[in-house]
């Protein structure tokens, strides 16, 4: 039989702190055309508007490009040293007004100072010197970006060039934008490091960092990137460090200026912080509970989670949280350890707000054969009666 979901006691020793009461209000009012929180150590969409909606991510398409970068240096393919010979179709001249890093034909630049040109100075003449150097043209590039929106999720992007200038075929989402914020924070700590510099000098031009927040005391803005376009307005994603562990991503698509969309997303951040609270209430490889095994050489098996369950809840009900387990199916041997066998659910006054895998804590081989026929019977006479 399978057994009913059971309530779960938290194996973790220390106690979440007892809180009074909080207050908490409805999430602010954003000006902008699409926005969003999300929490990074779970992934989940703390509140948002529009976040599914397609719209002109502008240079906040350089993100996958950075992404693409990082896995390329990860992967031993480039290096940092390396010198990348300037194109033509690189050229800073071929970008006008918009924004660059100032790279001349015919030059050699190391892939680190073009990749601070991407991240720092949003160049988009470093962006094609990049893309022509790890996959020979800006197309074979965009394929690979395109690539990585697939394999991270981003269900509603469509890249076709590597720097975000204005295509009706070039689109993300703010959804999307935070599932790749949290994957270049997450996969790639040492590009992440670079987001947080305020300023980069190149060819005797210094730029600053567009990012204004990252000059606000009153949060820990560690990046990451800024956009803008006239068809959607002034665009920024925002990462920050909080109390408990706690780490927010904002997006704020299509604000007014540059000072708005700072303003915006600094608003959304102080509500996450203020408002809400980190809980972990169960470690990775931690024993939840015992179940009965059949035809197998124990009788019970341990069940727990597979990873450290981390996630925010309001501040007002964390003393109502509440976790349940649910077994797929009954538990037979032979059983691989970390064999998914039902869920976690994490719920708020019989809201379920969280799901995780229950997974075996431990292997579990099959039985003898007295002992297999034995469970065989038992379990024929349970379906009958």
């Amino acid at each position: 039989m399978i057994p009913q979901p059971t309530p779960l006691a938290t194996p973790d020793p220390k106690p979440q702190p007892q809180l009074n009461p909080v207050a908490v209000p409805s999430p602010p009012n954003i000006a902008a055309k699409a926005w969003l929180l999300m929490d990074y150590n779970s992934g989940e969409i703390l509140f948002g508007e529009n976040a599914d909606e397609r719209l002109p991510p502008a240079s906040l398409t350089k993100m996958m490009t950075s992404y693409v970068i990082g896995q390329t240096l990860k992967s031993g393919q480039i290096k940092p040293t390396d010198m990348v010979t300037i194109s033509k179709n690189a050229w800073a001249k071929n970008y006008g007004d918009s924004s660059k890093m100032f790279v001349e034909v015919g030059k050699q630049v190391s892939v680190e100072n073009l990749n601070k040109g991407i991240i720092i100075d949003s160049g988009n003449d470093a962006c094609i010197a990049m893309a022509e150097y790890i996959a020979g043209s800006e197309d074979s590039f965009v394929s690979l970006m395109n690539e990585w929106a697939t394999k991270l999720g981003m269900h509603n992007t469509h890249f076709v060039n590597a720097h975000g200038l204005y295509n009706i075929d070039h689109y993300s989402t703010a959804h999307d934008l935070a599932i790749l914020a949290r994957a270049l924070i997450h996969d790639l700590p040492n590009e992440y490091a670079i987001y947080s510099q305020k300023d980069f000098t190149f060819n005797g031009i210094a730029q600053h960092n567009r990012n204004r927040l990252l000059w606000d005391k009153s949060l820990t803005v560690d990046g990451i990137k800024t956009g803008h376009v006239s068809e959607a307005g002034f665009n920024l994603v925002a990462s920050a460090t909080g109390p408990e562990n706690m780490r927010l991503i904002s997006v704020v698509i299509g604000a007014n200026s540059e000072q708005q969309r700072a303003d915006e997303s600094k608003k959304l951040l102080t509500y996450g912080f203020r408002f809400y609270q980190n809980v972990q209430p169960y470690k990775k490889d931690t024993e939840l509970t015992k179940q009965r095994v059949w035809m197998g050489d124990k009788l019970k098996v341990s069940l727990g989670t597979d990873r450290d369950i981390s996630l925010l809840v309001p501040r007002n009900e964390v003393s109502r949280l509440k976790a349940d387990f649910q077994l797929n199916t009954e538990l037979k041997a032979p059983l691989k350890q970390g064999t998914p066998v039902g869920s976690i659910f994490l719920s708020v006054d019989g809201k379920d707000i969280a799901k995780y895998p229950l997974v075996t804590l431990d292997a579990i081989h099959e039985g003898g054969i007295f002992s297999r026929l034995w469970d065989y019977l038992t379990l024929f006479l349970q379906k009958l009666f």
